[in-house]
Parts: structure tokens; C-alpha cells; sequence
């Protein structure tokens, strides 16, 4: 009899936002296969958890699905986790994923925090249709192009971003659409949380005068939009 991969999202940064399901499955399972085992052994040993965890990131993912697949096949249950929120978005997880609908193995979500749809939430923008882009370009003009394709899809965009390059991209969201409504969330779920609300021009005056730390989530409405093409 095959096992079952379970894929249990995790808490995005306040370590009380997991659900009584996800510690149940934790502890149920024969192993965790996570991105990084020092990290989820902080979540782990928070909730007296004793599991043999296995490393699985972007640079071993064919040789871990490879195992991951194995194990599954002779009975074990394993559960699939991410450093923060829910596996396969914005990570390699969705591999080992596909791999193992392919061996027609039973895969159960455990759903929880996610980034993108708890920014989304308190941004007080439209919600009736949204898209997740994940992150935007690392250069300038490969990020203006896509903008610009976004800025024709009318719907509220969500993307990620890292502190180093946020300043950039709100640079190139201001030259690419204008006056578009963002909010910006900032450590969401952490300590330092903070939400910020305006035009790309405003935020990017914010952010200018405070360290950037932390990462981010921004919310795009590009309905209020002027296109700069």
C-alpha cells in the first residue's frame, strides 16, 4: 500500500499561525521533507515535535524527489513543508508535487499562512479577481516589460519582492504605471510588521527615508493606473 504526501503550510513569521491539523500531521508522519532542516526544527521544537526531517531545495530536488518518491511508493507517509507558508508557491516543492500525482499518489493539502493571500487580505484592494506573479524581473527592463503586461490585465497583481531590490521596483512601478494604488506588507505575521498604503511614488519616498528590511508583498491595482509605455 502507497503512502501519502501530505503538504502542510507553515507559519509565515509568527510561529502561533499554524493550524491544530498541521501539528497533528507533523507528528503523524514518518518524515518532514523541508527546504531547510535548521529552520523547521525551530517550528518543530516550538511544538515538541521528534521527527527525522530530510533536506529538499533547489539544488537536490531531483535527487530528493527521486527519494521522496521511494519512500512513498514502499508506505511512508511524508509531509512536505517550506521555510515559511505554503509548499510550492514561490518554491521547488511543486516538483516533488507533480511527481507524485504522476505515480498516481494520494497528495492532501493542509492549508494555513500564506504571504500573498494574508497581504492581500488587510490591502483594501479589489479581490474579486487577483493574480500572483511571484516575483518580479531582477533587471530594470526585463521588470518594466513585464509591468507593462500586467498593467493590460486589470486585475490587482501580487508580487513578491526582497529588501535589496524593493526600492528598484517601486522605482519601475512608478515610471511604468504612474499613479496605480499600492500597499506594500512588510515582516506580515513578525515583530515589525507594517502595512504601508499610497501611490508607488509615496511608498518609494517612504522606504527611501527607512531601512529596508524584511520581505515584501505588493499589492498592485493597476484599474487607477496611467501607463507609461
Amino acid at each position: 500500500m502507497k503512502g501519502t504526501l501530505y503538504v502542510v503550510a507553515t507559519p509565515i513569521g509568527n510561529l502561533g499561525d499554524i493550524t491544530l491539523r498541521a501539528i497533528e500531521v507533523l507528528k503523524r508522519v514518518d518524515l518532514i521533507a523541508c527546504e531547510d532542516t535548521r529552520h523547521t526544527k525551530i517550528l518543530l521544537s516550538h511544538y515538541g515535535i521528534k521527527k527525522t526531517l530530510t533536506s529538499y531545495f533547489e539544488h537536490n530536488k531531483q535527487k530528493k524527489a527521486e527519494y521522496i518518491l521511494e519512500l512513498l511508493k514502499k508506505g511512508k507517509n511524508i509531509a512536505l513543508v517550506s521555510d515559511a507558508g505554503t509548499p510550492g508557491i514561490s518554491d521547488p516543492g511543486y516538483r516533488v508535487i507533480r511527481d507524485v500525482i504522476d505515480n498516481e499518489i494520494e497528495v492532501i493539502s493542509i492549508p494555513g499562512a500564506n504571504a500573498a493571500i494574508a497581504a492581500l487580505a488587510v490591502s483594501g484592494m479589489p479581490t474579486d479577481r487577483f493574480m500572483f506573479e511571484g516575483f518580479l524581473p531582477n533587471k530594470t527592463t526585463a521588470r518594466k516589460k513585464k509591468l507593462l503586461e500586467l498593467a493590460d490585465i486589470k486585475k490587482t497583481i501580487i508580487c513578491y519582492e526582497s529588501p535589496h531590490r524593493i526600492l528598484a521596483s517601486l522605482q519601475d512601478i512608478k515610471d511604468v504605471l504612474g499613479s496605480a494604488e499600492l500597499a506594500i506588507a512588510r515582516e506580515i505575521t513578525k515583530k515589525f510588521e507594517e502595512i504601508k498604503r499610497g501611490s508607488a511614488e509615496e511608498l518609494l519616498s517612504y522606504f527611501k527615508q527607512h531601512k529596508v528590511r524584511g520581505e515584501f508583498v505588493i499589492i498592485i491595482n493597476p484599474k487607477k493606473a496611467v501607463i507609461r509605455k
